[in-house]
């Protein structure tokens, strides 16, 4: 699945020329002359940066903390805090450690403090989504040697093993409070966060690091939740690198370079299936049939999102081969019935999406109001069904890199990210079914069937695939290419 790309973004008109808008809150862009990069992301800590949050992924984004292994463009496990893994018997995995890790501290990590660490996730509340169904311990076998017991069958702990949420931190991290450990000065990644402070962080070249002396020496992160101000920041010389970058800024980027990455991110409209309209298969079938999303891929995205046909998209090879869906239930008629359409305003094109489902379902005889928050305010609301619909993104493989996870987490009776309010015990008792499975091929196989029967109840329309763009200041080299979006600088990236 080689499925990146980076390219110099296209001059796209001399009114573009005319679209600097600038932030006025970095401090030099380009590397500056001591070095140091500025970064603008575009979704701020929650947690100061804990591990056990949705802050997980910065802290690999910036290189502050790893886990025991990593995936490669793939998908496939490959080593980083761990050089080698076995799996002793169904229920055991054995774990070499590397000798030469230091955390950030000065501290050489041990076996026996990567056992700490992975003993705190399993008791954090909530649990991270990695070890949903999991009952994982892990004991020192000597001083780099590691032995998990995973209490059943895992073929794939190696994936679960390679998630931001399972980052390794020094003993120290989890003095305070173990349920929300600290990374600050703890990680063992190439840059030592020494600041988080609402808006901003800051980071320290730490000089280290087992895998070589980082280029840069050091990193400013500002959160600029506005897509315009970040790219602003970048054409102006105040950001080296802006994530998030929305499809309409595109043609503000002219003398920079844009690294563009198809993503196992799906957008669609979750239809609750426990209160409301779309408590009646017929009609959430008619919103179905409603939706077009043709214009939403070729006219919001310009072209820059992916057509998909289901949950998963054209990034995962494995789901091509996808058997027939037999719907449950034939288009009813809405006749007035009155809905609310949610989505969230910190990816930009998400709104302008909803505003065409909106005309779509209208046309088809529904009554839309249309509800636009950012995330933060509006994620209770969401996640407890407040709303008929959900048009949202998620990726169906960021934790883990297996769909099984996913289906579990979103899909399942007990899900924790179940934007559909979907329960089904036949579709339960699948993927519980595929959990245990421990043939990874038949484990896909069972993911793309689970997929049809979620199809079946038109609980999920999909819209398009997304792609990661990430725009990148001329002189800058080394931004990681990564479609699982955990990585965007490494020790390797510099000024060039």
């Amino acid at each position: 699945m080689q499925l990146v790309r980076s390219f110099p973004a296209e001059v796209l008109g001399a009114a573009a020329a005319l679209g600097l808008l600038t932030t006025g809150c970095f401090s030099g862009g380009d590397g500056g002359d001591d070095g140091r990069l500025d970064m603008a992301l575009a979704f701020p800590p929650v947690k100061q940066m804990s591990p056990y949050s949705d802050d997980a992924a910065l802290l690999g984004r910036v290189g502050a903390a790893e886990p025991l292994i990593t995936l490669d463009d793939d998908g496939a496990p490959r080593p980083l805090l761990a050089e080698d893994w076995e799996q002793a018997d169904d229920d055991t995995w054995e774990l070499t450690l590397r000798d030469d890790v230091t955390f950030q501290n000065g501290t050489e990590m041990t076996a026996e403090h990567v056992a700490d660490a992975l003993g705190c996730a399993t008791e954090a509340s909530p649990l991270p989504r990695a070890l949903a169904g999991t009952e994982l311990t892990a004991e020192a076998d000597g001083r780099h040697a590691l032995t998990i017991d995973t209490g059943n069958p895992d073929p794939v702990l190696p994936q679960r093993l390679s998630s931001p949420e399972l980052a390794i931190l020094a003993p120290e991290a989890y003095e305070e409070d173990p349920g929300t450990p600290d990374p600050k000065g703890t990680g063992t990644g190439p840059f030592e966060l020494s600041e988080v402070d609402g808006g901003t962080a800051t980071l320290e070249a730490y000089d280290g690091y087992w895998s070589g002396e980082p280029q840069a020496t050091g990193i400013d992160v500002r959160f600029v939740e506005d897509s315009a101000s970040r790219v602003g920041a970048l054409r102006a010389g105040e950001a080296d690198i802006v994530d998030a970058v929305p499809v309409a800024e595109l043609e503000n980027i002219t003398e920079q370079n844009l690294v563009e990455v198809q993503l196992p991110r799906t957008v669609g409209m979750f239809l609750n299936n426990d209160e409301g309209v779309f408590t009646d298969p017929e009609l959430r079938a008619a919103a179905a049939a409603a939706v077009d999303s043709d214009p939403i891929v070729e006219g919001i995205y310009e072209g820059r999102a992916d057509p998909v046909e289901g949950i998963y998209g054209p990034v995962s090879d494995w789901s091509e081969d996808r058997p027939d869906v037999d719907p449950e239930a034939e288009p009813g008629d809405p006749d007035g019935a009155g809905i609310t359409l949610a989505t969230y305003s910190d990816r930009a094109e998400l709104p302008e999406a909803a505003s065409a489902v909106a005309e779509d379902l209208r046309e088809a005889g529904f009554e839309v109001d249309i509800a636009v928050q950012e995330f933060a305010t509006m994620e209770t609301d969401l996640m407890e069904g407040e709303f008929d619909a959900v048009i949202g993104t998620r990726s169906y493989l960021l934790e883990t890199n297996d769909p099984i996870a996913y289906l579990a987490s979103d899909w399942g009776c007990d899900g924790s990210y179940n934007l559909a309010r979907f329960c089904d015990a036949e579709v339960d008792e699948r993927i519980a079914e595929a959990a245990g499975e421990t043939d990874v091929e038949q484990r896909l196989r069972a993911a793309v069937e689970i997929e049809a029967d979620i199809l079946a109840t038109h609980s999920f329309v999909p819209l398009a695939a997304e792609r990661a763009r990430i725009g990148v200041a001329e002189d800058v080299e080394g931004v990681a290419e990564d479609p699982l979006e955990r990585t965007i600088v490494t020790a390797g990236t510099r000024t060039s």
